[in-house]
């Protein structure tokens, strides 16, 4: 059997995490990089299509996110329902320094 990278892994791991967060709701958020994904959710109508401007609470989110774990999930975006151009560009929209690595707009 191939071994899996430990990228791969967190992003199998972030993916399921995503799926029974949904599922229930957010009900009792799961920890994602540093933040809920009660949280996180504040953002999603600044990062799926058309791309609505970040709302205060979705910069504040941002502000205390572990950009850095954020930028290794970028690969799976798309299948969230999330548009990758406008997740990479979400930090700068909030006043934040995006981590090189990420792409950041």
């Amino acid at each position: 059997m191939a071994k899996y990278s430990s990228v791969s892994m967190n992003l199998v791991l972030l993916m399921v995490m995503l799926v029974v967060a949904v599922g229930i709701g957010g009900a009792n958020g799961v920890a994602i990089c540093g933040m809920e994904s009660s949280e996180l959710a504040q953002c999603l109508p600044a990062v799926r299509p058309p791309g609505a401007p970040p709302t205060p609470g979705c910069c504040g989110v941002m502000h205390h996110a572990d950009l850095h774990c954020l930028c290794t999930f970028k690969a799976v975006l798309p299948g969230l329902g999330v548009d990758p151009a406008l997740a990479m560009a979400l930090p700068k929209k909030c006043g934040i320094a995006a981590p090189p690595e990420c792409g950041g707009a």
